[in-house]
């Protein structure tokens, strides 16, 4: 007796790359024995054996049910919408790497039960490939260009190709195309040019570019001499600096000690009455020199008052000075010589 059928089998493992939509099959047939409702379940049999099967989506009773599992949910619908038709097909919209797994199409008409088991897997386009160049690109030195893709399911694939001149590598380099490695032995001057890697897996490539440019070897020594000389003309700049400073600094701090001492060694000012008794004294002192005969004439000369302002005033102002007696001193004793001195009369004139 003839019951339900699964009809698609042609097809049982899809490869897709993220972002894609993939499409499983489930085709099926009934028979006239299949009488009861129809069923449409698609299972996720997770790659782990410890973890139970997930219903992800359902059709029962002319009703579907898609919010079992909320990995797929708004991404996944039946490619038929009425699966009735005979089509239980599943379409997953925007894959991701996570829906990598055996998807299980079961379709149940009782009496009739069938089940079709399919593999997906979601492959990483490769991409945010760079290039790079490892070692000194010398002549006569060894160079290694890089190529990593910072995405991208494994296994990856790297190869590298020259843009530039012959386009054909050195035939001194050596690739691994499992790593992104091309090693460049003894490098020349032909080296250099533009190099290309295309980084690829089974959904997608993604590819970088990088130039090499070979030079002669750099002279260390007169750069290290050159860096020398440098160095001292620098040190000696800033020590003349330093000295000027230095000795612009002692010159300042000499001249205010200069200016300090000269200050404290200035007598302050005499008053006018200091100044009137060094006048006093010193008519004294003179009076000491004269001559008995001279001393006659200059008692009559008044001297009775101390100078005051007076003396500041005008000659026409000046008061007379009243005549006093004077003792002369003993001249001989002392040892001085006669000093002929002017002295005033009483009518004014000089005697």
């Amino acid at each position: 007796t003839r019951s339900l059928t699964i009809t698609s089998v042609d097809q049982s493992t899809f490869e897709k790359a993220q972002g894609e939509k993939v499409t499983l099959p489930c085709t099926f047939e009934l028979s006239e024995e299949d009488e009861g409702p129809l069923d449409i379940e698609w299972v996720l049999i997770p790659a782990d054996n410890q973890k139970k099967e997930q219903i992800i989506i359902m059709y029962s009773v002319d009703r579907v049910y898609n919010h079992y599992y909320a990995g797929l949910t708004g991404r996944m619908q039946f490619t038929n919408l009425d699966p009735r038709s005979g089509d239980g097909s599943l379409d997953i919209l925007n894959l991701k790497a996570a829906d990598t797994g055996t998807y299980q199409c079961k379709v149940k008409k009782a009496p009739g039960v069938q089940s079709r088991k399919i593999q997906l897997t979601v492959f990483v386009k490769p991409a945010r490939t760079k290039c790079s160049i490892e070692g000194s690109q010398e002549i006569g030195k060894d160079v290694t260009l890089k190529c990593v893709s910072q995405e991208g399911s494994p296994l990856l694939s790297y190869d590298w190709k020259r843009v530039s001149g012959t386009q054909n590598l050195p035939a001194t380099s050596m690739l691994n195309k499992n790593t992104g490695e091309l090693l460049l032995k003894n490098a020349s001057r032909e080296y250099s040019g533009t190099y290309n890697c295309v980084a690829s897996n089974r959904v997608g490539t993604d590819e970088c570019s990088v130039e090499l440019n070979v030079t002669p070897p750099i002279n260390t020594a007169g750069i290290i001499i050159g860096a020398i000389i440098g160095t001292v003309l620098g040190l000696s700049v800033l020590g003349s600096i330093v000295f000027c400073l230095c000795k612009k600094h002692k010159e300042k701090k000499y001249e205010k000690e200069v200016h300090h001492d000269i200050r404290e060694d200035v007598p302050p000012p005499k008053s006018r009455s200091s100044t009137a008794r060094s006048y006093i004294g010193s008519n004294r002192s003179s009076l000491g020199s004269m001559s008995p005969s001279n001393m006659e004439g200059y008692t009559k000369t008044p001297y009775s008052q101390v100078p005051s302002e007076d003396f500041e005033r005008a000659p026409a102002q000046t008061p007379a000075f009243a005549p006093s007696k004077v003792a002369a001193p003993n001249l001989s004793r002392m040892g001085a010589v006669p000093v002929m001195i002017p002295a005033q009369s009483k009518d004014g004139s000089i005697v």
